[in-house]
């Protein structure tokens, strides 16, 4: 009787070989080196975003808030005529009172007194005159008079002008800051909020310049732009994805979609310059042309938007709307573009901000030019956020520049307020498959 087979005897594991445990050790490393280098290159950016906005919220913060000068002024009826109250020069009434109060004396030129009419801003005189115009029964009475500090006063007490500085290199003597010192020891001049920049249009004088115009020249010219990109460019992008034969043609037209929407903002300016005004005659630096050219220059993105967010759409759900008996069309304007929608819209949106943002196109149709008031219409001339800051930083005005900042912040907010209303229309419609 022969003896059972024995099974053979299994061998035992091999360890691993140092080969194996260096290669394993050398990937690890490089995994972490990657994450480190994803996580500094984050910080860099966080650090960089953090410096440019630190640097413009320090710059333009204090245009938030101004100072003005409460004294009680004589209206004098041998200087006001009851007969012709405007015709009285209001400025210099002010001043020389103003001087009065301190007890300084005017000398033959009247150099004291211009010297204080400085101090003031020009909108203190037409201030004064508009209430006595309103009401002539208060002339020979004394009444107390809320008037705007110049925009030099203005930035002597919010520290941008030192005393230390020579008094050859600023624009106020030592008279002046000692004039300003002893108003601001009797308690004449407070400071408040600066309700004028949010409420008033450009002015040549920076305490009185606003961005209103700016913010409704801006929102006018984006009506126009949504008005004919978004319909434009979604019916583009609907045609080009589910309707047109795929041929030489419509791939010569995606290319150049594609090529359009890369091209330098600058040539939709030249472009709008010769169409919409040189050969159409639209009104120049008006909403309306200003709204045509950066229509232009989003329709691209809005189409290649829609068309991403159309091929995100299964085709099952095209495949069942067309088994259930909807036609081509029926299919793709009741199922797919509404399935789409989240994504169109935020492409849309998005469009719109980096429209808004846009300068280089505005400047060739000619809103760098001063624009004063408030725009009435889509032809009225019009000013825009992007071209009032480039505006105010060439000004030679000191006090434009911390408005210059001010309006960044504006400009800021409202593309924050715009991408957050995409996001949060994406998050709102967006369906998972």
């Amino acid at each position: 009787m022969t003896d059972a087979a024995l099974p053979p005897a299994v061998a035992p594991a091999r360890p691993a070989t140092a080969a194996i445990q260096k290669r394993l050790k050398a990937r690890y490393a490089r995994e972490k080196r990657f994450r480190a280098y994803g996580l500094i290159a984050i910080g860099i950016a966080v650090l960089f975003l953090a410096v440019l906005l630190g640097s413009i919220v320090k710059q333009g913060y204090s245009a938030f808030y101004t100072h003005a000068v409460t004294a009680e002024v004589y209206l004098d009826p041998a200087v006001i005529d009851a007969s012709n109250p405007g015709g009285a020069n209001y400025d210099q009434l002010i001043a020389s009172q103003q001087l009065a109060e301190l007890g300084v004396a005017d000398d033959e030129r009247g150099t004291r007194s211009t010297a204080m009419r400085a101090l003031f801003s020009p909108d203190a005189g037409f201030g004064l005159r508009e209430r006595v115009i309103e009401d002539p029964s208060l002339i020979g009475q004394t009444i107390e008079f809320t008037a705007p500090i110049g925009d030099d006063a203005d930035l002597y007490f919010k520290d941008d002008i030192s005393r230390d500085t020579p008094q050859a290199q600023r624009r106020l003597s030592d008279e002046q800051l000692a004039w300003l010192d002893r108003m601001e020891q009797s308690g004449a001049v407070t400071s408040g909020f600066n309700s004028d920049f949010f409420t008033r249009g450009d002015s040549t004088q920076p305490e009185l310049a606003g961005v209103l115009g700016a913010v409704i020249g801006s929102a006018l010219m984006l009506l126009v732009t949504g008005l004919l990109a978004i319909p434009i460019g979604v019916g583009a992008a609907v045609y080009l994805e589910e309707f047109a034969r795929k041929n030489r043609i419509t791939a010569f037209i995606e290319v150049n979609i594609n090529n359009l929407a890369a091209v330098p903002s600058i040539v939709y300016g030249l472009l709008g310059l010769a169409v919409f005004i040189n050969w159409m005659h639209l009104p120049r630096a008006s909403p309306l042309v200003g709204g045509l050219v950066l229509a232009l220059m989003s329709l691209p993105t809005i189409i290649i938007a829609t068309r991403s967010a159309l091929k995100a759409v299964p085709p099952s759900i095209r495949e069942a709307a067309l088994a259930m008996g909807a036609s081509r069309t029926q299919s793709v304007f009741h199922h797919v573009l509404p399935l789409a929608m989240p994504g169109v819209m935020t492409g849309a949106i998005l469009a719109m901000a980096h429209a808004l943002g846009e300068t280089a196109p505005l400047l060739l149709i000619g809103m760098v030019s001063f624009t004063p008031g408030i725009p009435e219409g889509l032809t009225s001339p019009s000013g825009a956020l992007p071209v009032l800051v480039y505006i105010w930083e060439n000004a030679s005005e000191r006090a434009f520049h911390e408005r210059t900042a001010a309006a960044i912040l504006v400009l800021l907010a409202f593309m924050i307020v715009m991408n957050l209303v995409a996001i949060v229309l994406r998050r709102r419609f967006e369906r998972r498959w």
